[in-house]
C-alpha cells in the first residue's frame, strides 16, 4: 500500500514537469487533446461548420467553439473564440445565417450570425438553458425545448429569518420518482416544453402543455421536426400519465405550431424516437421497437404515412441498432448510422429494406466506445461526417454520395500527435471457452514493442453491458500501453453490433457466462508469447466494473483488479440508480422483493468472499448512475474480509469520471499507478 501512495503522488508531480519531447502520450495529453464534433454542411454543400472542443487548462473546463471549412478542406477558420461552450450551430435554410447555443454572456443563449457580415447578435434573454435548436423551412422560426419551472412543493411554512440572519438552505421535498440523473444533478421542479421563437428575437412562444417531459437528460423525448409546410412540429415523448416509471416508453406525435393542438401517431409499447420527415412531408420515418421487456432490443428504422398510418418495419433485414435516420431528397430511402462489428457506418436503406454501407469509422470521442457519430447531408448530395479510427480521436470527413469514399478535411490533433509513437491497434478473434462462440477484441502494444520479450497484461472491460468496444482511438487504453502493459478489451457477450440474439445472451443472466468470454480472451493472448502470465490485471468502468468484479470473484490469475464506478448489489441499485425506473423490468424480472433468488445470484456481494485480488474501487461522488453507496459496500466487504483494497472518491464527478480534465487525469492515474504498485 505504502508503494502504492508513493508512486501516485511520484505520478502527479510529473503531470506538470512532463517531457514536452516525449515521443509517446503523456498524461498531460488530456488537456492538449481536442474534437471536431456536430458537422454541419451548409444547403448548397460548399460549407462546413463543426463544434470543436478542447479543455482549459487553467479552469479545469471543456469548452467548445465553432469553426467552418470548405467543403474541399480549404480555409479552416474559426466562427467563434474564447473559453466558452458554443454548440449546436444550424444553417437557415436559405444558407445565409447561423443560429447556434453559447454560454459567453454566462448563461446559455441563443445566438445568431449573419455569414455574410460576420455580425452576430444575442437573440434570446431566457432563464433556463435551451435546446436541440431547428429553423422552420421559411427561416422565419426556431423551435427549441426548455424547462418551464415549477413551485416546490412544501408542507411547512418556516418563519422568516431575522434582517441579516444566515439561516441554512431549507429541505427540499421530493415525491416524484425520477428525481435526480446523472451528469445533471438533483432536476429543477418543472417540465420540459416546445418552444418557437421568431427569427429576429423576441418572446418565446409555448407550442406544448401538460405536465409532461418534452426533453432533458433523464426523459428520452427526441429534438423536434418541422414539418415541410411549416404548420406542425414532431417530436418524440411519453405522454403517458404514469411517464415516469418508464421513461423510454415514447410515441411519436405531432403539435401544431398554431394552437398547440396534438396528434398521436404512434401507439406501441416501446421507445419510438428520432422522427424524420421525408422531403414531400408525405412519411415520416422513426426508431424504435416493440417492448419485450428484454435487457436489449434492437432499434429498428420503421416508416409511417404522415398521419400515422401503415407503420412497418423496413430493417428488419439489419438486425443492428439503426440511428439518426435522414431522407433521401427524392425519398427512395433513408440515411442512417449503425454499428457493426465493432464499427460505426453510414448507411442507406431502400424502402424496400435493402441496406448498404456508404462510410466506415464514423464517431469521435476518446474512448473506444461508439460516440460522436453524427453526418449532414447537403441539397447537391454533399455530406459531412464525423470520422474516427484508431489513430484520429475525432475529425471532420466530407464526401459525396455519388462517391461516398470521404476525404478527412479536419487535423485537429497534428500538432499533438506530430512527432508522437501511437501504439497500435490490431484485431483478434477467438473462441469462448463456455460455448465456442466467436468474439471479437482488440489488443493494444506499447509503442516500442518488442515480440522477444514479456509484458503485463491489463484487460479492460467495456459498460453498458449493452454497447460496444471497437476499432477506435482510447485515450487512456494509449496510455496503458506507453505505459509498458500490452491492453486487451473485447466485445462480450451482451454487447451491441452483433445481433439481438448475441445481445441478449445475458438478458436477466448478468454477470454470467460473459465471464468465459473474458478469460478465454486473455487464454489466447498470452498464447501469442508476448505476454507474462504471472501479471495479469483486469479493469472496467459501469458494468465493466460488474464483471471486473465478477472476474476476480471467480479467478485468481490477476495480480490486482480496479473496479470503476461498479453495479454491486443490485438489490440496491434499482433503489438508488437514476435508470432503476426501467431496469427493474429490463434487466429483472421484476422487483427484488419479489425476485430474491433472481437478484442474488447476480449479486457481486455473492462472490466477494472469494475475492483475494488486491483491488481498488473508484468512483465519483457525483455519480447518480452508479452510486457511490455500492462502492462503499464493496470496499468494506474486503475491508471486513481482510483483502487488500482501497477506496478513490472524487468529488463532484458523475458516472464516467471526466467532466473536470483533472479528474480524468486522475482516474488514468490512479488506475496505472496501483497496477504498478502490484508488478513484480
Amino acid at each position: 500500500m505504502r508503494r502504492f501512495i508513493c508512486l501516485i503522488v511520484f505520478a502527479v508531480s510529473l503531470v506538470l514537469v512532463a517531457n514536452a519531447q516525449t515521443n509517446k502520450l503523456t498524461i498531460n495529453d488530456v488537456f492538449n487533446m481536442e474534437l471536431a464534433t456536430d458537422p454541419q454542411i451548409s444547403p448548397d454543400g460548399g460549407r462546413i461548420i463543426y463544434v470543436r472542443q478542447f479543455a482549459d487548462i487553467m479552469t479545469d473546463r471543456r469548452c467548445s467553439n465553432l469553426w467552418m471549412i470548405n467543403f474541399d478542406g480549404t480555409n479552416n477558420r474559426p466562427l467563434t473564440t474564447g473559453n466558452f461552450s458554443d454548440t449546436n450551430p444550424r444553417w437557415s435554410p436559405d444558407g445565409s445565417q447561423v443560429i447556434y447555443m453559447s454560454n459567453r454572456d454566462g448563461s446559455s443563449q441563443i445566438y445568431r450570425r449573419w455569414m455574410d457580415s460576420g455580425q452576430t447578435a444575442k437573440i434570446t434573454n431566457l432563464t433556463q438553458a435551451p435546446s436541440g435548436l431547428n429553423w422552420s423551412p421559411d427561416g422565419k422560426w426556431i423551435s427549441f425545448t426548455m424547462l418551464v419551472p415549477d413551485t416546490p412543493r412544501s408542507l411547512v411554512r418556516m418563519p422568516a429569518p431575522p434582517e441579516g440572519a444566515k439561516w441554512a438552505d431549507p429541505a427540499k421535498l421530493i415525491d416524484k420518482l425520477v428525481y435526480r440523473f446523472n451528469g445533471v444533478g438533483y432536476l429543477k421542479p418543472g417540465y420540459v416544453h416546445l418552444f418557437v421563437l421568431p427569427a429576429e428575437g423576441g418572446t418565446p412562444r409555448q407550442v406544448s402543455s401538460g405536465n409532461f417531459q418534452h426533453g432533458g437528460a433523464a426523459f428520452n423525448a427526441s429534438d423536434a421536426v418541422w414539418s415541410p409546410d411549416g404548420k406542425s412540429l414532431i417530436i418524440s415523448v411519453n405522454r403517458n400519465e404514469d411517464f415516469e416509471r418508464d421513461a423510454r416508453d415514447t410515441d411519436i406525435v405531432e403539435y401544431s405550431v398554431a394552437d398547440g393542438s396534438i396528434r398521436k401517431l404512434t401507439w406501441r409499447k416501446g421507445p419510438d424516437g428520432s422522427p424524420a420527415v421525408s422531403q414531400d412531408g408525405k412519411m415520416i420515418a422513426f426508431v424504435g421497437f416493440e417492448d419485450k421487456f428484454q435487457g436489449y432490443q434492437v432499434s429498428q428504422l420503421s416508416v409511417m404515412n404522415r398521419d400515422g398510418s401503415n407503420q412497418r418495419v423496413i430493417s428488419g433485414k439489419w438486425d443492428r441498432d439503426v440511428a439518426n435516420p435522414v431522407w433521401a431528397q427524392d425519398g427512395s430511402g433513408i440515411y442512417f448510422l449503425s454499428d457493426d462489428l465493432g464499427n460505426t457506418g453510414l448507411y442507406f436503406i431502400s424502402l424496400d429494406g435493402n441496406a448498404k454501407k456508404l462510410v466506415a469509422n464514423v464517431g469521435s470521442s476518446t474512448s473506444a466506445y461508439a460516440g460522436g457519430g453524427a453526418f449532414t447531408i447537403a441539397g447537391n448530395g454533399a455530406f459531412a461526417v464525423t470520422y474516427k479510427t484508431p489513430g484520429i480521436p475525432g475529425d471532420i470527413a466530407a464526401g459525396t454520395l455519388s462517391r461516398p469514399q470521404p476525404k478527412v478535411i479536419t487535423s485537429v490533433n497534428e500538432d499533438l500527435f506530430t512527432g508522437k509513437k501511437l501504439s497500435q491497434v490490431e484485431e483478434i478473434w477467438y473462441q469462448s471457452s463456455k460455448d465456442n462462440r466467436k468474439i471479437q477484441g482488440w489488443i493494444i502494444k506499447p509503442p516500442d514493442f518488442d515480440p522477444s520479450k514479456k509484458y503485463p497484461l491489463v484487460i479492460e472491460i467495456h459498460g453498458g453491458p449493452f454497447a460496444n468496444y471497437g476499432d477506435r482511438f482510447d485515450l487512456e487504453k494509449q496510455l496503458m500501453a506507453s505505459s509498458g502493459y500490452v491492453v486487451l478489451y473485447t466485445n462480450p457477450r451482451g454487447s451491441t453490433s452483433y445481433g439481438g440474439e448475441f445481445g441478449n445472451l445475458i438478458h436477466h443472466a448478468y454477470p454470467g457466462d460473459d465471464f468465459f468470454d473474458l478469460n478465454s480472451g486473455v487464454d489466447a493472448v498470452i498464447a501469442r508469447g508476448y505476454v507474462d502470465a504471472e501479471q495479469l490485471y483486469v479493469t472496467g468502468g459501469s458494468g465493466g466494473g460488474v464483471l471486473t468484479c465478477w472476474m476476480i470473484g471467480r479467478s485468481t490469475r490477476f495480480r490486482a483488479a480496479v473496479t470503476v464506478y461498479p453495479v454491486i448489489n443490485w438489490y440496491s441499485f434499482v433503489l438508488t440508480s437514476d435508470i432503476g425506473n426501467w431496469t427493474v423490468n429490463h434487466w429483472f424480472p421484476g422487483f427484488p422483493w419479489d425476485n430474491v433468488e433472481n437478484y442474488e445470484k447476480r449479486n457481486l456481494l455473492s462472490v466477494v468472499k472469494y475475492v483475494k485480488t488486491p483491488t481498488m474501487v473508484l468512483t465519483g461522488e457525483a455519480d447518480y448512475r452508479t452510486p457511490m453507496s455500492d462502492s462503499e459496500q464493496y470496499y468494506q466487504a474486503l475491508k471486513l474480509l481482510g483483502t487488500e483494497s482501497v477506496l478513490v472518491r472524487v468529488p463532484d464527478e458523475p458516472h464516467g469520471i471526466s467532466v473536470r480534465p483533472s479528474h480524468h487525469m486522475t482516474k488514468i492515474l490512479h488506475i496505472i499507478g496501483w497496477f504498478d504498485s502490484h508488478r513484480k
